[in-house]
């Protein structure tokens, strides 16, 4: 069994920005012009009017200060709320591959591999783009890589449990490195016109080189070597979205509300952060350890006050940013690639042999843990 190693991560970043302040100002015209439309609805009792947001509101609620976006007018537009991509013909590469070949191309620098070192693609994304063919596949094609792709989807937690797919594989055997890539085109799925989750997500690609510790470059700025991967699901409701392939034959409104991002926010906050919690401190435990012994956690950025409350349960105090490091105020939610995110952000200052844990938490529920170690990098 071969030692494993992350050697290099990468990040895309959207062009645009969405601030809070935009964001509400698109949101209560929306407003406005719902509750003129339906003013006699109203006044009836039949339909229920609708109630501004506001800045404060958001970053109460969440944390979330911004968001970066790959199209913004769509979104702002009160009559639309929905981003305008343009279709892309099938000869052309798509837009999450794209996204998703920029993040990888910085991770395989950063490791200082070339497509003939990789023998695998994962996608792992909470929203694909199509069914088929498998975006991993045509990732791969981008960059040249030959071997094997595929597509996972564990929501929010689909990075974390690529990660363990990933390790398997190279400490077996079957491929010398993998990478992962984490595109999140969520502005496509989001509801914007819901006062209750319109300020939630924003879209991002990130990426991860797993390789055999004997194979990794000494010149690759940091590598960790992958102490233990856990993972776990239980299922639930309380975060859904029914679309998909069976809507039209169903023949249900592609449009409904069930047909985009929706969750019972305060169920899911009471019910997955102590799951969280209590599976990093179980996961620590299997390998001999505890919270105390690891020196940073790279946790889900979903909300300002579930990663508090994760961090507070495992140290017995409140978190300081450089234990637990926070990112979504810039980023929003960016479903599986939040913790990637902070990762990438935040590890080049740790020192040798010191620990670190990613953990993310989402839809199933999932809820995924990579302990890591800090082996040394080139400075």
């Amino acid at each position: 069994m071969h030692p494993v190693l992350i050697t290099g991560t990468g990040l895309y970043t959207p062009p645009h920005i969405i601030t809070n302040a935009e964001l509400v100002t698109s949101f209560n015209e929306y407003v406005q012009l719902f509750n003129k439309r339906h003013k006699a609805g109203i006044a009836d009792g039949v339909i229920t009017a609708l109630q501004e947001s506001s800045p404060e509101f958001i970053e109460k609620a969440s944390g979330i200060k911004q968001r970066y976006v790959l199209e913004k007018t769509g979104i702002l537009d009160p009559q639309r709320m929905v981003p305008r991509f343009i279709e892309r013909p099938d000869d052309e590469i798509s837009l999450e591959a794209e996204i998703a070949v920029a993040a990888c191309r910085q991770a395989l620098d950063a490791a200082h591999k070339t497509a003939a070192d990789i023998d695998g693609v994962i996608c792992a994304s909470a929203n694909m783009q199509r069914a088929y063919p498998a975006m991993a596949i045509e990732i791969q094609h981008a960059l040249g890589i030959q071997g094997f792709g595929f597509d996972m989807n564990v929501a929010c937690s689909s990075a974390t449990f690529a990660i363990e797919q990933a390790v398997n594989a190279v400490r077996c055997g079957t491929a010398r490195a993998v990478l992962i890539v984490n595109p999140e085109i969520t502005s496509a799925h989001l509801e914007w016109r819901d006062r209750d989750c319109h300020f939630i997500f924003g879209d991002v690609a990130t990426a991860l080189v797993v390789e055999r510790a004997d194979l990794a470059s000494d010149k690759a700025p940091s590598r960790w070597e992958v102490l233990g991967t856990n993972l776990a699901t239980q299922f639930s409701n309380n975060i859904r979205n029914n679309f998909g392939f069976m809507n039209r034959a169903e023949d249900s409104d592609p449009n409904a509300r069930d047909k985009t991002f929706r969750q019972e926010g305060r169920k899911v906050f009471k019910e997955v952060v102590p799951l969280a919690a209590a599976h990093i401190e179980g996961h620590l435990a299997q390998l001999g350890l505890t919270p105390a012994d690891v020196r940073r956690y790279w946790l889900h950025q979903a909300n300002l006050g579930m990663n508090q409350f994760v961090s507070r349960k495992l140290l017995g105090r409140e978190a300081t940013a450089d234990d637990a490091p926070v990112i979504l105020d810039e980023f929003a939610n960016t479903a599986s690639a939040g913790s990637i995110i902070a990762f990438h952000r935040h590890e080049r200052d740790l020192q040798s042999g010191q620990l670190g844990v990613i953990c993310s938490f989402g839809a199933g529920y999932s809820v995924g843990s990579v302990v890591l170690r800090k082996v040394s990098g080139a400075h």
